[in-house]
Order: structure tokens, then C-alpha cells, then sequence
């Protein structure tokens, strides 16, 4: 029985990019979702890119715009596109968590995923890592078609998530825990760990990291640094 705890978020901390990103551009892609769709993420994305604006900024756009285009979508379309993305980048992985994930596999720790992206991608994404459970945001589908409705607020409340899993798993326990992530919404679920882990950190999240002592790392092409002290920038 497993009582060692690994929780993980997955976009940007495992996958190389960002779920719902992904599904917004597969569904314009095969023209389920209008081209306007994209049009209307471009210039946040781009001040993202620019460092004019933030990555919180672009993705609350993505998932604002993602969800409105969702609404009398099917879900046969959705979930035909959900495989396509699964097959062409399930191998788009961080070296290090990638790593990571199997070390602690081996030492039989229990893994568990908490991330905002939609439940089925996540599904799909963390039975080929075998990973022990998941949780992902719930889109609301009724005959066959997406609402557009988010039935939960998995990035507000990772640490009400963990929390919950403890109480109702008690044999699992943060006494060797290790976390994972990378935005200032993963800080609640990483204050809760033993091992709490800022990989790749937006500057929020780093800025907190720093405050606590907590390991922060980061790859950047094809190696990896432990940052043990570093300036912010403006």
C-alpha cells in the first residue's frame, strides 16, 4: 500500500505548453471552432510573448474564449480531438519532471495530478505517465454537447483538492511529500507538501519560493539548473 505523496500540476510543470491551448488550437485546426477564436487570444498572447503582459493574462484569455466556442460543441468531436493531441505530444515533456516522476515511482510514492486543464486531456495524459489519480476541470455536457460551463474551479482551489484527497485516503500522509508546479496558483498545494518544488516559476511563484527557501529549478533547452540565489528582473 502506498502512503508517500507526489502531487504535480501538469501544464507547464510536466507538458511543454498548456492543455487548453492546445484544444482550442486542434478544434480551430479541423474548423469545429471559428478561426476568429485564435484572432481573439492573438494580442494577449503576443504581449505575453513580448513581455508586455503576463502568462496569467493570456491563459485566463484562452480559457475564457475556449469556453464560450465550447458551448454546442459535441462531445464526439471534442474527445476525437482530445486524441489527436495525446498522440502527437505525449512525448512533449520537461526533462526534469519527466525524471522526477519516475524516481518516485520507484520508491512507491503515490502520484496524483491537479491541474486546470479539461478532465478528459488530463485523463488521457496521466494514464500514459501511470499516474494514480487525477483531477482536471469538468466541462458540463448535455446531449452529447458542451454547455460551455465549468462545473468546478480546480485553479483556485488545488489546495481544497489536496486537502479533500487526504481525508478521504487517510493511509496517505505528507510526511516524505514532494510538489510540483510552476504558476502562483500552485503555491497552496505546495505550502501543504514537505517538498514543495517551483520548476520553471512565474515570478510570483518564484518571488514566494525564494521567501520560503523552497527549491527552485529550472531547464532551459537541454540543461537543468537548481537556483540557490538570482536577481529579479523588472
Amino acid at each position: 500500500m502506498k502512503s508517500k505523496l507526489a502531487v504535480f500540476d501538469i501544464d507547464g510543470t510536466i507538458f511543454r505548453w498548456t492543455f487548453i491551448a492546445e484544444l482550442m488550437q486542434e478544434l480551430t485546426r479541423k474548423g469545429i471552432f471559428p478561426k476568429k477564436v485564435i484572432k481573439q487570444t492573438e494580442k494577449v498572447y503576443f504581449d505575453w510573448k513580448d513581455r508586455h503582459g503576463t502568462w496569467d493574462d493570456y491563459i485566463s484569455t484562452v480559457v475564457s474564449v475556449t469556453n464560450s466556442a465550447l458551448k454546442g460543441v459535441s462531445e464526439k468531436e471534442t474527445d476525437e480531438a482530445i486524441k489527436e493531441i495525446i498522440l502527437h505530444k505525449k512525448d512533449n515533456l520537461y526533462v526534469f519532471t519527466r525524471d522526477l516522476i519516475k524516481k518516485l515511482k520507484q520508491k512507491n510514492y503515490f502520484l496524483l495530478a491537479i491541474s486546470a486543464s479539461p478532465e478528459k486531456i488530463v485523463s488521457e495524459f496521466i494514464n500514459i505517465l501511470g499516474f494514480d489519480k487525477y483531477f482536471g476541470t469538468v466541462y458540463e455536457i448535455r446531449d452529447g454537447k458542451y454547455t460551455g460551463r465549468e462545473l468546478n474551479e480546480i485553479v483556485f482551489n488545488k489546495h481544497e483538492i489536496l486537502g479533500n484527497f487526504l481525508k478521504e485516503n487517510p493511509q496517505i500522509n505528507l510526511k516524505d511529500s514532494v510538489g510540483v508546479g510552476d504558476s502562483s496558483s500552485d503555491i497552496s498545494f505546495l505550502e501543504m507538501v514537505k517538498n514543495p518544488i517551483a520548476f520553471n516559476p512565474e515570478k510570483k511563484l518564484a518571488e514566494y519560493a525564494k521567501s520560503k527557501n523552497w527549491r527552485i529549478v529550472v531547464e532551459r533547452k537541454n540543461v537543468i539548473f537548481d537556483i540557490k540565489d538570482f536577481e529579479f528582473g523588472n
